[in-house]
């Protein structure tokens, strides 16, 4: 990355330290998810299963992106922000001060919404404030819209079957060994949560970064997508786990503890049952959300008890939110991004 190769610019400067911004809101509002299970059956203490999501979210980031950085590749190109690299920056930035926004307002009720429905409709807007339509590639979009549908039928069906399947493995083994194996198992599925959360929504944010420096020249495409530095990777990890050690806990009481009241095979089968998707969708370069997937395989979990089991409230607010999520965000993107233009 060679930083001789233009000239920093103010627009450059503020978005690098609203990239790093919605990063850590990201790491303080989403990556608790992956762990928020494992805290409610009281298999890992808070302060444990923060530290291993804080490792394993850097691993998974950088890890993944090393093996396959096509979600990066995804999220870079979902949308054209036009030949004027200096509009361009100025609309990107404009869009990532409307995700922080949004994200901390989701934070501060406790709604987990999706970051990473909050970073594709923030680029969307924004983008959309200079070519209106035409700014969205359909083609990348419609991998956004494939894992929704997935992450969601995937997650719900995935936690309730693999539930119901333990609970007929297991029905003659005795109680405690079996609560020995679904508490390490647990554990490991925490960590595999956080890893896999790594890898997802790591890589969307290091797309990002890598967009607003190619607007200054200082890398370049390959054709088929980003070379990423290792150095964007290990800051992209970083501000992540940091964010995670700061905020965690409000969101981990939503997902974890009022969604559902779990026992510990059924915070192992949401885990494995989210581990599942994000693998398959990380792998086949989909961009889905951590928080989607986890608090579907939760509610898949919780009905498969019992209907009433689940706290329908919660989930009540949690679908509203995304469901606000596009149009609420991508509008304040949109109407950022007019703004930023006007007095940049």
């Amino acid at each position: 990355m060679d930083f001789s190769a233009g000239t920093v610019n103010v627009a450059l400067i503020v978005t690098i330290i609203l990239v790093i911004g919605v990063i850590f809101v990201n790491g303080w509002t989403d990556a608790p998810n992956a762990i928020a299970t494992a805290i409610s059956t009281r298999v890992l203490k808070p302060k444990t299963a923060i530290r291993l999501a804080v490792v394993m979210n850097f691993l998974g980031a950088l890890v993944m992106t090393l093996f396959n950085a096509e979600v990066a590749e995804t999220i870079s190109n979902i949308v054209t922000f036009g030949d004027d690299h200096t509009k361009a920056q100025v609309a990107l930035a404009a869009s990532l001060f409307a995700i922080v926004t949004w994200a901390t307002a989701a934070w501060y009720f406790g709604i987990p919404t999706s970051e990473s429905h909050a970073l594709i409709a923030g680029l969307t807007g924004a983008a959309m404030a200079l070519s209106g339509l035409n700014a969205v590639n359909m083609n990348e979009w419609s991998k956004v819209l494939v894992g929704l549908v997935f992450s969601t039928l995937a997650g719900f069906f995935g936690g309730y079957f693999v539930v119901k399947m333990l609970a007929i493995l297991f029905r003659s083994v005795d109680r405690r060994k079996a609560n020995k194996f679904f508490s390490n198992g647990q554990a490991f599925g925490a960590a595999a949560n956080a890893f896999l959360h790594g890898a997802q929504d790591g890589q969307k944010f290091m797309g990002v970064f890598m967009l607003g420096l190619s607007y200054n020249g200082f890398v370049q495409g390959t054709g088929g997508g980003f070379i990423i530095p290792i150095e964007v990777m290990a800051i992209c990890s970083l501000i992540m786990g940091f964010g995670t050690s700061v905020g965690g806990m409000r969101i981990i009481k939503s997902v974890g503890m009022d969604m559902a009241k779990l026992e510990t095979h059924q915070g192992f089968s949401a885990d494995l049952s989210t581990a599942i998707v994000l693998l398959v969708c990380s792998l086949g370069g989909i961009p889905v959300s951590t928080t989607h997937t986890k608090t579907t395989a939760i509610m898949g979990v919780g009905a498969a008890r019992r209907v009433s089991s689940v706290n329908w409230s919660i989930v009540k607010e949690m679908v509203l939110a995304w469901i606000l999520t596009f149009p609420g965000c991508g509008l304040i993107a949109y109407l950022m991004a007019k703004f930023f233009l006007m007095i940049f």
